[in-house]
């Protein structure tokens, strides 16, 4: 389907360059959103296990999950700059 669409796009003139960016634009974001998914998933399975540094798990979390989004966020910027 994936194949069927981009022959689609280049026989239309869009140009393999857009249908690049669009793909790894959306990849970007999937695998960001799956990032920090098991970020959130395995903090609150740490916290389960040990209540007492809640804290401190809590703060690594939103670290990470804000060094994931930034990854993610220039890997979009370059997909747009592709363009």
């Amino acid at each position: 389907m994936l194949l069927s669409t981009v022959l689609l796009q280049a026989a239309a003139g869009v140009g393999l360059s857009k249908v690049g960016a669009a793909i790894g634009a959306g990849l970007a974001v999937i695998g960001a959103g799956l990032g920090i998914g098991k970020i959130g998933g395995s903090a609150m399975e740490a916290i389960a296990r040990q209540p007492e540094v809640s804290g401190d798990i809590r703060m690594n979390m939103i670290i990470i999950a804000a060094l994931v989004e930034g990854v993610a966020l220039f890997a979009i910027v370059v997909c747009f700059l592709a363009l």
